[in-house]
Formats: structure tokens, C-alpha cells, sequence
């Protein structure tokens, strides 16, 4: 049995959820089963049963190409190239629309059954067209076509199952929710303390924790406008980096400049910053906050809650089947548009019921390690790579041909 990747992100290039997934995921298959990572990069590396081959992504032919198609173009570019060498896996598996393309043409040039996991779903991230222009209608046709005619879809979480049915024309039997993992001997407490000590953040007093790209669907936004909210003695750091454009970037700055004139324990990290750190990060925060108004699973959420953090999130997506409100965490609720862009109703009640959580956590230390210790228990329980890898070689063998 062997399977093939096509995805984005693959190491040392990941920057996102999803390429933590295909991270992860491949190196548990890789323990029961053959896989090939045709992949985004210069990446080129052969095991016993891992073979990982780069495609160059900035094609020069696309130099002149407006900034906002050149991502679609050298995609669909890249997503031919990974098709020139001849496709002997006996499952194509794709993983966003950035690689879906090379899907397609597998599937329709070597008749290999097409698995795609939904990690996102473009008709739900409209925001996406301020990085893409056009581009967007182009990227929400790849994932459309590359959906509709998948063999197998996997959504990872039950509320993107049914999305896809909402959004997309497909049979339900042909949808598999698996959720995604963790490596519980890597997301573990730690007690180094020298990423605390590079960044200057005060071991002695509080803080509540963001981690994640600065981008709308991540809601980063919404938490720095809730900071005026917070108890004044808790340290906010925003481990925030990637954002999608130079405007959401400006528009970030310019929120935590204004919010910095009041209070001074504010530390923005502008960059992804290494595992080891970040597992840090989660170790010593009081408080993971996860303020998304889109996420259809919310790997970060698990990762703060495998390193025993108690979680403060909106109720959206699969974070209410990932958050157990009340037991590992506080759901905010969030009453959003119910058409483009999705964002919530009152931006300024959403801002206040967040740090009403963040509050609440702070100054309950009981109740805050009691929902850590049960949000390592149930990762432990729910989100262990090594049996969800397990359910992905099932579904493959149920295809094969």
C-alpha cells in the first residue's frame, strides 16, 4: 500500500495548520505504510518508506504577473510539475487548494483514486480575495472541482462535514470525519523558561497567550480589542507572524500601537517562532486564547492543551468538538454575519466576552488547572496521531483498486 502527498507545506517549510497536519500525518503513516511528499520547496530525502521530492514554486515566468494572481499562477504552475514524473502510488491524497490542482490532473492523467482533506473551505473565507483578487475565484474553483470529484473527502471535524455538504454538490457516503493530531511525547509541559527570558516576559505576573498567522479567519483582531478588557495586571503576548497582506499587517499594527498607550505589558512576537519555543510558550501561559471567527478544526488548541493550558476560544467550527466548554476550556459564544465576510454581529460584545473568559481563568486557579489537567486528558484520549494515522490507511485501503 502506498499513498502520495500532495501538499504546500511540508518541513522546514510549514507556516500554517495544515502543514502541521501533513507534518505529523506523514510521519505516522510512514511507520505502517509506504508514502511519497510531492511538496512546495528544494525538499529531497528518501527513507525506507518516506520519499520526499520538492517543486520549485517561484517560477520566473510569472515575474510581471500582477502580486495578486502571482500566488494562484505559480501554484498551478507547481501543481503540474509534481505530475511530470509518472503517479505508482495507489492513493493520490491532497491537502489545501494550493496543491488540489496536482490532484486533479492526477486523478484525470493516471486514474489514481483522489482522497482530498478539507482542511478550509474557500466559500467560508471570503477574506481571502483581499490576498488573491481574482485569484480567489480561481482557488475556490480548484478546491470545487478537485472536491466534487474526489473519491474519498476527510473532514476534520463533524460541523466541516457538513459544510462541505452545504457548499458543495457530493454524496455524504463519501465524507469521513477524522480529526487531527498530536505528537504527545513532543507537546509535553516543559519547565525551560530561556524563549520567557529572549522575549522579556514576566515569570512573576500572568499572561494570556495567542499563537498563529495574522490573518481574519484567526480573529487576532478581536483579541487586541479586547485587551482594554483584561485585568491590567496580565501580560498579553501575541506570538502572531505571516500576515496575509501588507494591509492586515498595517491594520495590526496600528490596534496594538493604540492599545500599548494604556498599558505596557504587551509583547507582540512577530514571527512563527521554532516548536521548542512555541511548546514553551504553552507551558507558562495562564491562559491560551483562540479568538477565530472561521476554524474548522483549531490544531493550536489541542497543542496548548496537550502542554496543560487551559483554553479561552470562540464557539465556532470544530473547536466546539475539540474545547469541552466548561471542562478544558471556556467557548465564548459568537453570533456572526451569517453572509461575507462572517464576522461577528458586535464586534465590541465578542471583545468583552473574551476577556470576560481570559478574567474569569486569571483569577480562578483552581478552576484553571483543574481544565488543564482535563485538557491533556482528553488529547491524550481523542488526538493521538498513531491511531488517527491508522483511520487514514483504512480509508486508502477501502480505495485502492
Amino acid at each position: 500500500m502506498k499513498v502520495l502527498f500532495y501538499t504546500k507545506e511540508f518541513p522546514p517549510y510549514v507556516y500554517g495548520g495544515a502543514g502541521v497536519v501533513v507534518e505529523y500525518l506523514a510521519a505516522e503513516l510512514e511507520k505502517i505504510m509506504d508514502i511519497d511528499v510531492r511538496c512546495f520547496g528544494d525538499q529531497d530525502e528518501v527513507s525506507e518508506h518516506l520519499t520526499v521530492q520538492g517543486f520549485p514554486y517561484d517560477n520566473p515566468i510569472f515575474e510581471n504577473t500582477d502580486s495578486k494572481l502571482k500566488a494562484v499562477m505559480n501554484s498551478l504552475s507547481t501543481c503540474l510539475h509534481m505530475n511530470a514524473d509518472t503517479v505508482d502510488a495507489d492513493v493520490v491524497h491532497c491537502h489545501t487548494w494550493y496543491a488540489q490542482f496536482a490532484g486533479i490532473v492526477a486523478k484525470l492523467s493516471y486514474g489514481v483514486p483522489l482522497v482530498i482533506t478539507t482542511h478550509s473551505l474557500e466559500p467560508l473565507r471570503p477574506w481571502k480575495r483581499e490576498q488573491l483578487g481574482r485569484g480567489y475565484d480561481t482557488s475556490s474553483w480548484v478546491e470545487k472541482t478537485a472536491i466534487e470529484m474526489a473519491d474519498a473527502i476527510i473532514a476534520v471535524s463533524k460541523e466541516t462535514k457538513e459544510d462541505v455538504l452545504k457548499y458543495f454538490n457530493v454524496d455524504e457516503d463519501k465524507i469521513k470525519v477524522i480529526y487531527n493530531g498530536i505528537n504527545l511525547e513532543e507537546y509535553v509541559v516543559t519547565t525551560e523558561t530561556s524563549t520567557l527570558d529572549k522575549f522579556g516576559i514576566n515569570q512573576t505576573k500572568p499572561f494570556v497567550l495567542f499563537v498563529g498567522r495574522i490573518t481574519r479567519q484567526k480573529g487576532i483582531i478581536h483579541l487586541v480589542n479586547a485587551i482594554k478588557y483584561i485585568d491590567p495586571e496580565t501580560q498579553i503576548i501575541l506570538c502572531a507572524g505571516a500576515p496575509d497582506t501588507p494591509e492586515i499587517a498595517k491594520e495590526m499594527e496600528d490596534s496594538v500601537n493604540e492599545v500599548k498607550k494604556t498599558r505596557d505589558n504587551i509583547i507582540w512576537i512577530d514571527e512563527m517562532l521554532p516548536k521548542k519555543e512555541v511548546i514553551q510558550l504553552y507551558s507558562h501561559a495562564d491562559v491560551f486564547c483562540c479568538p477565530s471567527i472561521y476554524e474548522p478544526f483549531g490544531i493550536i488548541n489541542i497543542e496548548a492543551m496537550a502542554c496543560e493550558t487551559a483554553v479561552v476560544a470562540s464557539a465556532v467550527g470544530g473547536i466546539k468538538e475539540v474545547v469541552i466548554d466548561g471542562e478544558t476550556g471556556i467557548l465564548v459564544p459568537l453570533e456572526q454575519q451569517d453572509i461575507a465576510p462572517f464576522e461577528p454581529l458586535d464586534p465590541e460584545k465578542f471583545a468583552k466576552d473574551l476577556a470576560k473568559g481570559v478574567n474569569t481563568l486569571i483569577n480562578n486557579k483552581e478552576l484553571k488547572d483543574k481544565m488543564a489537567k482535563k485538557g491533556r486528558k482528553r488529547v491524550e484520549d481523542t488526538f493521538d496521531w498513531n491511531a488517527i494515522a491508522k483511520e487514514h490507511k483504512e480509508l486508502y485501503k477501502s480505495l485502492k483498486k
